[in-house]
């Protein structure tokens, strides 16, 4: 029975989430699975990827072949990486400990670059809000000086000479 990692379609209309499953080849696409890896949301920005690592590199050292997205999603949270670790400790190239610490080690730069790109957006947002009410502001100050009453400079100056003639 061929096992395939692919990408199981839930939600309504416009608003696609996915599962990411094992499941026999030859089933539909939201048919029957044999196991629920993890999911996928990609209408989140960064796309919010929950995935089983260890379920994941357990499937795929029994042979089975992930599909293109799946392949992506994956590598994105370093199953892919930890499959070809463990191969190697398999060939002896490296020992267990050694592939753990190297898998921790590309975890913690992966987290970092995610957090930076979250940080950015979230820059790049508040810079857009800043200029929206700089630009509001700017439109409100317009509405005030147009609704002010224009006086016009002769009466202030008549009105200044019956007020010293009054004193006087």
């Amino acid at each position: 029975m061929p096992v395939r990692i692919r990408l199981q379609r839930h939600g309504r209309k416009g608003k696609p989430f996915y599962w990411i499953v094992a499941a026999d080849a030859r089933s539909k696409r939201d048919g029957k699975l044999l196991e629920k890896i993890g999911t996928y949301n990609p209408t989140t920005n960064p796309a919010t990827v929950n995935l089983d690592v260890d379920a994941a590199v357990k499937w795929l050292m029994n042979g089975a072949e992930p599909t293109n997205t799946a392949k992506a999603l994956l590598s994105y949270k370093g199953a892919m990486l930890k499959k070809h670790l463990l191969v190697g400790v398999r060939k002896g190239a490296l020992t267990l400990e050694q592939a753990e610490e190297k898998f921790k080690a590309w975890l913690e730069e992966k987290e970092n670059k995610v957090l930076d790109k979250k940080q950015g957006l979230n820059k790049a947002a508040e810079a857009a809000k800043a200029e929206i009410f700089a630009k509001e502001k700017a439109i409100n100050e317009a509405r005030v000086e147009a609704n002010t009453p224009v006086v016009e400079e002769e009466e202030v100056a008549a009105d200044t000479e019956t007020a010293s003639n009054e004193e006087e």
